[in-house]
């Protein structure tokens, strides 16, 4: 289903990705790990079966988010063994989203695709991914049918279903973590807090080609999920960020100059009122309606200030919501 497009090891940070070189690569799997310790020798080996086939050169790059677990040591071996793997990791967890914007940042590839690490999501779609990105610039998948039970598959619809009604991008699983991506969709994604989970949505919004296609989805092995029912209710605060970056974010003094000038305008009748019955001689001071007008003039034109504020961040320097203890990574020439 298509959506209408309207709108060596290395200890050192990470170059800017118009400045780095690709060494070839054009393929970057990228992994977001916490706390995946067990699954993670399983899923590099069907990942290594899978990129077996395929006729890219490619690259995986396993995002360790403070995890606790020992993960960290499994990734390292990864690197140690194979010239194709990278691995990024964090001084403490910092969330899904800060792991994907590292993996993009540190992503090579003209194509990247992501996928969780609990071997829910299955390396073996990745190809159909990669046939279906020819008509796309972001393929989402739609785990179907979802091996989860109902406590996450009903906070799941219920949050699919929302976002659909307010925005108006018809996806049934916005939140898969398989999807596969040109290299210049993650360069304009703004990924912070937790984003991640409404990345179809923002690619939508800048005018990128956005697909669905249905992967096999598994029921989960090991561990256990790291999300809670409060991740519903964040979810639908990450909802109102996504709206206001989607519809106001270029031009956030619109929002806030329409309540302003609505506030503003109130209080200008009602005082303009007052000031025809004062020159009427009819006593104004002890009235509350001249309160609720001052009151309103006032909160006019704190929205108003309140817009221009908001105008000057988002002019400022693109932030980075992470921390890196170590990147380890080949020299190009060994990839």
């Amino acid at each position: 289903m298509t959506v209408p497009a309207t709108t060596q090891v290395t200890l050192l940070p990470t170059p800017e990705p118009e400045k780095q070189s690709t060494g070839g690569v054009e393929l970057s799997i990228v992994v977001p790990v916490y706390d995946e310790a067990a699954s993670l020798p399983e899923l590099y080996r069907e990942l290594c079966e899978t990129l077996a086939g395929l006729p890219y050169r490619s690259e995986l790059i396993f995002v360790d988010d403070g995890s606790t677990d020992g993960s960290a040591e499994v990734l390292r071996s990864f690197f140690a063994s194979d010239p194709r793997v990278q691995v990024i990791e964090f001084r403490r967890n910092f969330g899904k989203s800060a792991a994907l914007a590292a993996g993009f940042r540190a992503a090579r590839g003209a194509i990247i695709v992501t996928l969780d690490a609990d071997l829910q999501d299955d390396p073996r779609e990745i190809p159909r991914l990669l046939a279906a990105l020819e008509q796309a610039d972001l393929v989402s998948g739609w785990k179907s049918p979802r091996r989860d039970p109902w406590t996450k598959r009903l906070p799941s619809w219920i949050f699919n279903t929302t976002i659909r009604l307010l925005t108006g991008v018809r996806l049934h699983d916005v939140n898969c973590g398989l999807k596969a991506y040109r290299a210049e969709v993650v360069r304009e994604l703004p990924l912070y807090g937790e984003l991640h989970r409404f990345i179809p949505i923002l690619a939508h919004a800048r005018g990128f080609r956005v697909m669905e296609l249905p992967v096999a989805h598994r029921p989960r092995r090991y561990g256990r999920s790291k999300y809670g029912p409060a991740r519903f209710a964040r979810g639908l605060f990450d909802l109102l960020t996504v709206l206001f970056l989607t519809q106001y974010s270029p031009r956030p003094l619109h929002l806030f100059g329409w309540f302003g000038l609505g506030a503003l305008g109130l209080g200008t009748a009602i005082n303009a009122y007052l000031s025809v019955q004062w020159f009427l001689g009819n006593p104004i001071g002890h009235r509350p309606l001249l309160t609720l007008g001052v009151l309103l003039m006032t909160l006019g034109a704190q929205f108003f200030l309140t817009g221009l504020l908001a105008e000057l961040i988002t002019h400022t320097a693109p932030r980075q919501d992470y921390s890196v203890r170590r990147h380890f990574r080949h020299n190009d020439d060994e990839q």
